[in-house]
């Protein structure tokens, strides 16, 4: 299982000090958070994209390239790829190169995206956004496995004998996720072609990602991917720590408050009862996180939001001191207890080619067998 973060880049003044960083700071800081991320042992960082303020990561693979070439065992990802907006070709390149670059640390998460506006800023109409979603994605998961492409669809120009480059890293597309907080469009979307499904359970209650999961777990098993249980689900979570719960309650709320992406609503009492942030000591965020297994099944990778808000580096450095010494080893052993062996790990490039290798030199049945 891997354990990870991910980022939404978001500019956002310290309602403490009343301080708000500059873009290039922001920036930096993303690089130096994931830079802590591999050192304090943590399996995975990956970045938002996003094309508004207050949000300064529009360039995925740039940022990634960059902490590739300053990381060694870290894999990369991306916490969304907007699929609607991006043009399949592009993605198909600059994704293999970054996999290339990384010598095959490199996954992506595909989603729509939740700002209206950056849909006609590249041309598209947000009214179509599961149509774009389902077309795009057909025709980039068949730029990465067909040399040559013929393509025509509702969305794009028409391809003809196009072959996108360079080709993926050992004939292996990188691996991807699906991302979704409401849409059974992308759950099924991901059980279709035998994908993760990442359910960004951040904002709404387990209610509600326990259906988006159980459906995709039934659909990937409708496929013929293999059982439900077998399934590659990734969850996200949002947590803040103290050594005394107390102190992390106190020393949040003001940040929560203000937050871009939920202040000015329900209370923190009220956003932790009824969604999964987890405010408090190392070992409230340990019993929580395990609770996700008993609503959701065994999964293959968990992120955690950790930098937004307005928070300092110097306390989200502190934050990933604590996941990395005292949270993610023990949820390591635990969720490793009575784990069925039925269950795949999360999965990487080496297993993925692995995998392609097992198929290309299997025996052939014999004729009339």
């Amino acid at each position: 299982m891997q354990f990870g973060i991910f980022s939404v880049g978001d500019v956002t003044t310290d309602p403490t000090t009343g301080r708000t960083p500059t873009e290039h700071e922001r920036i930096k800081a993303m690089v130096a958070i994931a830079l802590k991320a591999e050192e304090v042992g943590l399996d995975v960082f990956a970045t938002g994209e996003h094309h508004n303020p207050p949000f300064v990561p529009s360039s995925p693979t740039t940022m990634l390239g960059y902490i590739a070439a300053r990381t060694e065992r870290l894999q990369l990802s991306t916490a969304t790829t907007l699929i609607t907006t991006n043009d399949p070709v592009k993605i198909a390149e600059d994704f293999a190169m970054l996999q290339h670059l990384a010598d095959g640390r490199v996954d992506l998460m595909l989603g729509r995206g939740n700002t209206g506006p950056v849909y006609p800023w590249f041309g598209q109409d947000i009214r179509q956004g599961i149509p774009l979603a389902i077309e795009n994605y057909a025709l980039l998961h068949k730029l990465w496995r067909e040399d040559v492409v013929d393509w025509e669809g509702r969305f794009r120009t028409p391809l003809q004998g196009f072959t996108s480059t360079p080709r993926p890293l050992d004939g292996v597309p990188p691996f991807v996720w699906h991302g979704s907080i409401r849409s059974p469009e992308i759950a099924e979307q991901a059980a279709y072609y035998g994908d993760g499904f990442f359910a960004n359970n951040i904002f709404w209650p387990k209610e509600h990602f326990m259906r988006l999961i159980s459906l995709y777990r039934q659909r990937y098993a409708h496929y013929g991917h293999g059982t439900p249980e077998q399934a590659v689900v990734g969850l996200g979570g949002q947590v803040f720590m103290r050594k005394n719960s107390q102190d992390a309650v106190r020393e949040f709320r003001p940040y929560f408050d203000v937050a871009p992406v939920y202040g000015h609503g329900p209370s923190l009492e009220e956003f932790m009862a009824e969604t999964p942030l987890t405010v408090g000591s190392p070992q409230q965020v340990i019993d929580r996180t395990l609770e996700f297994r008993e609503f959701f099944g065994d999964y293959q990778r968990q992120l955690f939001l950790m930098d937004h808000a307005g928070l300092p580096l110097k306390t989200v450095l502190e934050q990933l001191d604590l996941l990395g010494e005292e949270v993610v080893p023990v949820l390591r052993k635990e969720f490793a207890k009575d784990r069925p062996a039925g269950v795949p790990d999360a999965p990487t490039h080496a297993s993925l080619l692995a995998a392609k290798n097992a198929v290309e030199d299997a025996p052939e049945a014999p004729v009339g067998a």
